[in-house]
Order: structure tokens, then C-alpha cells, then sequence
């Protein structure tokens, strides 16, 4: 197969897959050589933030001299964005070696009886793979839906487990409550390795610090007592950290984003917690800290320009506060999209309720999960906006956004496939100017 036909058959496979247990993804891992158990593993799992908290690590790591992989979802662009390798994607020839090792395998032992990996399975065990091959020392790992019953939770020695901040989403999958949703997600702690986790809600607080005991895992709850900012600008935030498990450290994120801070002082901690040599001097951890980017979480494409994944109540109502304390300054304009199954409703609600905007433009996105342009349109209006226009076209809707921001910051928010469309448009106009 090609890199191009390798890319489309996985795609294809939710079509032809349904979920297979722990033992299922372990008994492929141990045929593939157990390559898991040849890495230093950090575990994260989370609604909101696992993804930024994963970056921090891998750089922190880099940062040390340390040899990382980082393995994280989804992609926005390219599937290789889930495969990193001291802070670069693998190439398509790495990503295609591995995938073919991978689906031999798959073949095998289909003929044994065993069913075909899922989507997400599949991309964990090549992601094993591409990772034992480029001798990665450390893995950051980041779950997919839930943690209890998620492939990455088939690792059974990480170093350090990490719970981001938990809210509602995927209730039809983890259950509808806090708590339900807290007891997948902390189904990643394993029997006496340290967690760290986001102590801001005692509803999901509760849950962990119970499976922490039944674990016998040393607990680290990270509380925004912790934590304190000292200065805010357009392009990073200065702040300290001061939690007790060590010593007060100042450091700098280049973020517009107070939540980025959150996720930080929880990255740091878990460095800290696995730190047995002494190798995360402050150093190493403020320059780690102050090298991170992360695709897609409030991160400014253009000048004025950010795009944020958020596609959640919780995820909404961060960047509201973000964009609240720039709009004092800076006219705003939103481009606006979502799909079908998400509570996108709840989610205009919000925004229309805290900020004070220009105009709106709604576009569409999410294929088959697509929202009808004119929903999101009437609901803007039912809840205030002013100006609101509707173009179904992103590669329009996002030029038409662009001409209409002016001087002021321009906001690309309500789904990862929007980001992702957005980066696929930037990146035509770079290719077509180059």
C-alpha cells in the first residue's frame, strides 16, 4: 500500500470494527514484541486540557535532553500529526513502515480468530511501533475517549498518571454525570504510580482520590490556590506556582489563555513526581514550559488571528474568559462552527451571554456530523448577536471573516474540524505563494 491508501483504509475501519477489550489491544501489543514496556510512559487522560498538558510534558522532556514521543488525538490536518518525535511529525515513510508491521500482524491474527483493531487501536499499536523504532526513552500519552476502557490504558507500568480538568461530553459513552464521567477517566491510575490530577471540582475530586486509595497511587491535586498570575499581554502570561509538593517556581507561558496555566502547573507537577535523578532543574522546566505550542488551543495563526478547538461547555466558557479580557481592547469578530453532536446550542448561549461581539460569521463543518448553517445562524440571533451572516463555504466563510476583522483580533471557535480546515486553508495559501 501507499502512504495515501494506508491513511484511507484506516479510515475505513469504523465501518468494519466495533470496540475490543484491554486484552484484545495487550494480546496485539505482546505479537508486536510489547514495545510498550520498552519506554518510560506518562499517562494523561481528561475532558479539557489533556492535549495542552501532554505538549507541556514532551517539551519539558525535550527541554532535558530526554528522547520523546508523544502520542496524541485527534488530528487536525494530517494523521501524522499524532505521531511526534522531539517535537517533530513522523514522516510518511516511518508512519507507512510501521503500519504495514502492524497490519501484517492484524492478519495473522485474524486467521487465529481474533477481530480487526479499531480506528483508535489501530493507530496506538503503529504508534507503539514508530516509537520503539526511534528509541524513544519517554512516551507522553494521551487517551482517547474515557481512559478505563481506552486502548492507551492496555500500559500497565506508566511513571505518572495525569487527570485534567473533567466535565460533560460523550455522555452517551462515559455516563452523564461528573462523577460517572470521573470514574472512567480515572480508571488510568495504576496500583502505587503517582497521579496528578485537577482538584477544582470535588464532585470528580471524590472519585479519584478514591480509586488513588484503592490504587494505593500517591495523590496530587493541583487547586487554583496553586497557582497565581502575575502579568498578562497579547502574546504570554507570567505566573508562579506554589502547591507545596515543592518548591515556589516563576515561570512564563506563551498563551493568551489563563487556562493554559492550569495545565501547566499540572505538567509541571507531574514532572516533579517522576523526577528520581534530578534532571528537571528549574531551568529545564521554565524553558520547556516557555517553548510549548500547541496546535489548535488558542493559538494565533495570523496577527489577530486565533483559532481554539473549543467544542464543549467547558471548553466554551474558557475561552469566553479569554476572549472577554481581550475584547476590552480590540474589536472581535467570531467564525463560528460545530457539529451535530455537540450541545452547540448551550454553547452560542454562552458566548453571546459574555461577549460582547462585532459580528458573527457560521460556517460548516464535520462531513456527515455537519450542522445546517441556518441553525446556528437563528440562534445567534435568538440570543443577541447583532450582526450575524451565514456562509456555508469555510474557505469563503473564513476569508469573508478575515476582511471584516479589521484592526481587532478575529476568533475561529466551535470545533477541531473547523481549526482543522482553517490550518488546511493557511497552509494552500503558504504552498500557492511559495
Amino acid at each position: 500500500m501507499t502512504y495515501q491508501e494506508a491513511v484511507a483504509y484506516i479510515d475505513e475501519t469504523p465501518k468494519f470494527t466495533k470496540k475490543n477489550s484491554l486484552d484484545h489491544t495487550r494480546a496485539f501489543l505482546k505479537r508486536l514484541g510489547s514495545p510498550q514496556e520498552k519506554m518510560k510512559i506518562l499517562h494523561v487522560a481528561g475532558t479539557n486540557g489533556k492535549g495542552s498538558v501532554c505538549s507541556y510534558l514532551a517539551s519539558m522532556l525535550k527541554a532535558a535532553g530526554k528522547r520523546t514521543g508523544l502520542f496524541t488525538s485527534p488530528h487536525l490536518v494530517k494523521i501524522n500529526e499524532r505521531f511526534v518525535i522531539d517535537e517533530e511529525e513522523v514522516s510518511d515513510e516511518e508512519f507507512l513502515e510501521a503500519f504495514h508491521t502492524v497490519m501484517a500482524c492484524v492478519e495473522q491474527m485474524k486467521e487465529e480468530g481474533y477481530p480487526h483493531p479499531t480506528y483508535f487501536e489501530l493507530l496506538f499499536l503503529i504508534g507503539m511501533k514508530i516509537f520503539e523504532k526511534a528509541k524513544t526513552e519517554y512516551l507522553v500519552l494521551e487517551t482517547g475517549l474515557g481512559g478505563r476502557l481506552d486502548a492507551t490504558n492496555s500500559v500497565e507500568h506508566p511513571l505518572v498518571t495525569v487527570l485534567t480538568s473533567i466535565s460533560l461530553d460523550h455522555t452517551e459513552y462515559l455516563g452523564d454525570t461528573i462523577a460517572a464521567i470521573a470514574g472512567e477517566k480515572a480508571g488510568i491510575i495504576k496500583e502505587g504510580v503517582p497521579v496528578v490530577y485537577d482538584a477544582s471540582c470535588r464532585e470528580a475530586e471524590e472519585v479519584i482520590l478514591k480509586k488513588a486509595m484503592e490504587m494505593h497511587a500517591p495523590a496530587y491535586g493541583i487547586r487554583p490556590d496553586m497557582y497565581k498570575i502575575s502579568k498578562t499581554t497579547k502574546k504570554h502570561i507570567d505566573f508562579c506556582i506554589d502547591c507545596g509538593y515543592y518548591d515556589c517556581i516563576e515561570l512564563s507561558i506563551s498563551s493568551v489563555a489563563e487556562y493554559q496555566v492550569k495545565n501547566a502547573a499540572e505538567a509541571v507537577t507531574a514532572i516533579r513526581v517522576m523526577d528520581r535523578d534530578g534532571s528537571f532543574t528549574d531551568e529545564v522546566i521554565r524553558r520547556g514550559i516557555g517553548q510549548m505550542r500547541w496546535q489548535g488551543r488558542m493559538e494565533t495563526v495570523l496577527p489577530g488571528v486565533i483559532i481554539d478547538g473549543a467544542h464543549n461547555e467547558a471548553g466554551v466558557e474558557e475561552f469566553v474568559k479569554t476572549a472577554r479580557r481581550l475584547e476590552a481592547d480590540y474589536p472581535v469578530t467570531l467564525l463560528f462552527a460545530a457539529v451535530g453532536d455537540k450541545d452547540y446550542r448551550h454553547m452560542i448561549e454562552t458566548i453571546c451571554r459574555e461577549l460582547r461581539l462585532e459580528r458573527v460569521i457560521v460556517t460548516e463543518v464535520g462531513g456527515w456530523r455537519k450542522v445546517d448553517v441556518k441553525e446556528p445562524e437563528a440562534l445567534f440571533r435568538q440570543f443577541g448577536a447583532k450582526e450575524v451572516r451565514a456562509i456555508p463555504d469555510v474557505e469563503e466563510a473564513f476569508g469573508e471573516a478575515l476582511r471584516e476583522k479589521g484592526d481587532g483580533i478575529l476568533f475561529c471557535v466551535g470545533s477541531l474540524y473547523l481549526v482543522g480546515n482553517i490550518k488546511s486553508i493557511l497552509e494552500k495559501r503558504r504552498t500557492a505563494h511559495d
